[in-house]
């Protein structure tokens, strides 16, 4: 299994892709079209405070969405570490 962070349109998403390469995103950082940054570290349950408005850079919502380290909730067991891009 991997984990990484893969470039989208208006953002990244954190992927973790298993070796049939079937893809699962645990988390994501988008910039609006107002110029903001949000981010998102997914959860099975209900939780806002894993989602954050007003960033001032992808890097910072990155930062954001890894430190939840989301991965871990969805594939419990796997030593997964974010590889570099």
């Amino acid at each position: 299994m991997r984990l990484y962070w893969r470039k989208r349109k208006v953002g990244m998403d954190l992927v973790v892709e298993n070796d049939e390469k079937d893809i699962f995103i645990v988390g994501g950082v988008r910039e609006t079209k107002k110029g903001g940054i949000e981010a998102l570290a997914k959860t099975t349950g209900y939780d806002p405070s894993r989602a954050i408005k007003g960033l001032e850079s992808l890097e910072q919502g990155k930062i954001f969405v890894e430190n939840f380290q989301p991965w871990l909730e969805f594939f419990p067991g796997e030593d997964l570490n974010i590889e570099m891009e």
